[in-house]
């Protein structure tokens, strides 16, 4: 998708590069097209549209539990989170 930058050799190091790559092009398509000025949450409810059309099961400000050595330190709030593959695995 972005080999003419050399953005393809940068992915092809990290565990999953090829969804971090699908992941960046979706949100420079939602960015083509709103481009800048709106609140976060017009951005967030653009890209979650995206990435739940392109396939990825996407989940919008859903609280995570945080652990430091088996004790609950607080909880996180992240805009978007997806899970690539089962923590068990």
């Amino acid at each position: 998708m972005f080999a003419e930058g050399g953005f393809m050799q940068a992915t092809q190091k990290l565990l999953h590069g090829e969804l971090t790559e699908q992941i960046i092009g979706l949100f420079y398509a939602v960015y083509r097209v709103l481009g800048y000025g709106f609140l976060e949450k017009v951005y967030e409810n653009a890209l979650a549209y995206k990435l739940r059309q392109a396939g990825l099961r996407v989940v919008q400000q859903a609280p995570l539990t945080v652990f430091f050595e088996d004790v609950v330190v607080g909880e996180f709030l992240p805009t978007l989170w997806w899970r690539i593959r089962s923590f068990s695995n």
